[in-house]
C-alpha cells in the first residue's frame, strides 16, 4: 500500500461522519447565536471566536453534538476579557503573596469603580487649574496618621525605601544594623536594593546585637541617614538587642534624618498584633519618615506609604525618580477609601472570634456530609501572612477533606485554594468571608464528585 493511500485512508478515519458534517454550522453563524453576540460585545469578537471554534472542533470529534456548540462555546466563556481568575482564599493565610495579599474592601472597590473614568486625579475643578496628584489620597493618610507631617505614595514598599535611599542617601552611607538585612521576598535582597540606588551601606552591630552605641559610633559626615528595619518575616529569639527608634532619634546629629521601615503597614495600634509597629508610634518616636507597605495590614492595594516630615517628604516627592515610581488613579481611589472607610477585610479576618468560626465549620462540614462529602470541623490555626507579624498564630476553625480535593477546588469555579496538611485538605474560614460559604460548600461537593471519578486532580 503507497504512502498517498494509508494517508488518505488515516484522514478519512479522523474525519467526522458525513451527517455530522453537514450538521456542523458555518462560524458566523454561531457568533450571530444572542448569547454569542452579547458577549462579544462584552469581551471581545476575538476572544469569542476562539471559543467557537474550539467548540466546533469538539463538535468535528464527536464530542458534542453540532446542535450544542453555541452552548457549548457560550457556557466556556470567562467572566471577563482579562486573565485573572477570582480565588476563594481558604489557606488561612490573610495575606497571601500569590493571591494579591490584601482583598479590598467593598468600599475600595466602588472607589475605583468610579474612577475608572475621567476624575479630578490632578485638577481642581474649583478653578480649573492643575492640582496636586491624588490630594485627597494624601490628605487622608496625613489625617490619619496625625504625626505625619506630610505624605507620599508610590507603586509599593520596596519603592518606597528605594526612592528614600536616592533622595537623601546616594551618594552617601546608610548607617543599618547587620540584623536588619533582611530578604523581602522572590530572592530579592534589602542591601541589594539599597546599594543599587547609589548609596553605600555601614553596617553595624551583630546579627542578635546591635547597641545605640553602635550606631553613635558610625555617624558621620558621610552618613545620609540611620535606617531602622521591623524585620517583619522573621524572628530572632534569645541572646538579642536591638536600638529602638527612640534611641535612633536621640543620638542622631541635626541633619541626620531616621528612616523606618515598618514593612507591614499598620497606620495605628493593632490590639490583636500588640508587638508589630505603626506609623503613628515611630514617627512619635522620633523617626523623621516612615515607609510602609498598602497591600499588607493596612488592608488597601498594593503601594509604598512615605510618611513624616515636610522636609524630607517634599525632597522625596520632587525628585525625578518620584515620575518613574508614582501611583495610578485606580490606587489612589482604592487608597484613599480604604484609610477613609469602613473596616477592611484583614481587620475583619484578623479580629474574628474563634467561636464564630468553629461554629460556621460544625455547619458546612454537617451539610457537607450530608451531601456524602466526607468532612469534619477541625480546629486549626491561622497566620497573618505577606511579611508581617511572624510567629504570631491565630485560632482559627478548618472543614478537614480528603486530599484529593485540593485539586479539584483549585480547578473549580470559583477557584477554592485551601491549605494541604497532615494528609488533609483544610478550608480555613478566618480567611474565607461568611457570604461565601455557600460558594464554598457547593465547590466542595463538586471537587468530591471530581475526585471520586478521578477528574481534574490539578
Amino acid at each position: 500500500m503507497d504512502r498517498d493511500t494509508v494517508t488518505a485512508r488515516v484522514r478519512a478515519a479522523k474525519a467526522p461522519p458525513a451527517d455530522v458534517r453537514r450538521r456542523l454550522p458555518r462560524t458566523d453563524a454561531v457568533l450571530a447565536d444572542p448569547r454569542l453576540a452579547g458577549a462579544a460585545r462584552r469581551l471581545g469578537r476575538a476572544l469569542v471566536k476562539s471559543e467557537v471554534v474550539r467548540a466546533l472542533e469538539r463538535a468535528r470529534a464527536g464530542e458534542i453534538p453540532p446542535e450544542s456548540v453555541a452552548g457549548a462555546a457560550a457556557e466556556a466563556l470567562p467572566a471577563t476579557a482579562g486573565g485573572l481568575r477570582p480565588v476563594v482564599n481558604a489557606t488561612g493565610v490573610l495575606l497571601h503573596t500569590n493571591l494579591g495579599r490584601a482583598p479590598l474592601s467593598r468600599a475600595a472597590r466602588e472607589a475605583v469603580d468610579a474612577a475608572c473614568g475621567p476624575t479630578d486625579v490632578e485638577l481642581d475643578l474649583a478653578t480649573g487649574d492643575r492640582s496636586r496628584r491624588g490630594a485627597s489620597a494624601l490628605d487622608a493618610l496625613c489625617e490619619a496618621v496625625p504625626h505625619a507631617e506630610a505624605a507620599h505614595v508610590v507603586n509599593n514598599g520596596a519603592a518606597a525605601l528605594a526612592l528614600a535611599a536616592t533622595a537623601l542617601a546616594a551618594g552617601k552611607e546608610i548607617v543599618v544594623s547587620r540584623g536588619e538585612m533582611v530578604e523581602i521576598g522572590d530572592g530579592f535582597r534589602l542591601p541589594d536594593l539599597l546599594v543599587s540606588t547609589g548609596a553605600r551601606l555601614r553596617e553595624v552591630g551583630t546579627t542578635n546585637r546591635t547597641s545605640p552605641e553602635d550606631y553613635a559610633a558610625a555617624i558621620g559626615p558621610d552618613t545620609g541617614f540611620v535606617l531602622k528595619v521591623h524585620p517583619s518575616n522573621f524572628r530572632i529569639t534569645g541572646f538579642t538587642r536591638s536600638a529602638s527608634v527612640a534611641d535612633l532619634a536621640r543620638i542622631c546629629p541635626p541633619g541626620v534624618p531616621v528612616v523606618a521601615d515598618i514593612g507591614s503597614g499598620l497606620l495605628r495600634p493593632e490590639p490583636v498584633l500588640p508587638d508589630e509597629p505603626d506609623a503613628s508610634g515611630w514617627l512619635r518616636a522620633g523617626a523623621s519618615l516612615v515607609t510602609a507597605s498598602g497591600d499588607k495590614l493596612l488592608g488597601g492595594p498594593q503601594c509604598g506609604l512615605l510618611l513624616g516630615r515636610t522636609g524630607p517628604v517634599r525632597r522625596l516627592a520632587r525628585h525625578p525618580l518620584a515620575r518613574a515610581l508614582r501611583v495610578d488613579k485606580l490606587t489612589l481611589a482604592a487608597l484613599e477609601a480604604t484609610v477613609r472607610g469602613p473596616e477592611t477585610p484583614v481587620h475583619t479576618m484578623l479580629r474574628t472570634d474563634p467561636e464564630d468560626l468553629r461554629a460556621r465549620a460544625e455547619h458546612l462540614a454537617a451539610e457537607l456530609r450530608g451531601a456524602d462529602v466526607e468532612a469534619r470541623a477541625v480546629d486549626s490555626e491561622a497566620v497573618v501572612g505577606g511579611g508581617g507579624a511572624p510567629g504570631v498564630a491565630l485560632p482559627s476553625a478548618a472543614v478537614a477533606l480528603p486530599e484529593e480535593c485540593a485539586g479539584p477546588l483549585r480547578l473549580g469555579d470559583p477557584a477554592v485554594l485551601g491549605r494541604v496538611e497532615g494528609g488533609r485538605c483544610l478550608i480555613d474560614l478566618r480567611t474565607v468571608p461568611p457570604e461565601r460559604d455557600v460558594d464554598v460548600a457547593d465547590a466542595v461537593r463538586r471537587a468530591a464528585e471530581a475526585a471520586a471519578n478521578g477528574r481534574g486532580l490539578g
